[in-house]
């Protein structure tokens, strides 16, 4: 098992740099031959995931980065997003009651579900102070 094509991405954990995010990520997938399906859960996958971070990872005005590195093994696209935000762990977080939610109009809270149902696998750690995602699609 090798990895292939490896590339990574640090920009500032801001709302802003999020289109950058994706840019680099269309820039990656153009000409792999994915399903529009999978090119369009993949990138829902880390948009929501970044908006995450941006959003939730460093609070009290707080300022970090965050870096995406992405690359492919025997059949396997890998994105492992890091940042030095507050500890958050997102295979530890339940599965919400989707319905419930949805029919209290409630906004938000469902990003973590999105992410873990569109992509193939999902692992967490913390080392040195960065939080590890690391988020698998079967291509």
């Amino acid at each position: 098992m090798t990895e292939t094509d490896a590339r990574e991405l640090v920009v500032p954990a801001t709302l802003k740099e999020v289109d950058r995010v994706r840019r680099f990520l269309h820039d990656y997938l153009g000409g792999l031959g994915l399903t529009e399906e999978d090119e369009l859960k993949i990138e829902l996958a880390l948009h929501e995931i970044c908006v995450n971070i941006a959003l939730y990872a460093y609070p009290e005005g707080r300022e970090g980065d965050l870096a995406i590195r992405i690359w492919r093994d025997d059949g396997t696209l890998f994105m492992e997003i890091r940042d030095r935000g507050v500890l958050f762990d997102p295979v530890k977080k339940p599965n919400p009651d989707v319905l419930a939610r949805l029919r209290s109009g409630k906004r938000g809270g469902l990003g973590v579900f999105f992410f873990r149902t569109m992509m193939d696998g999902l692992s967490y750690r913390r080392d040195g102070g960065e939080n590890i995602l690391t988020v698998s699609k079967n291509i």
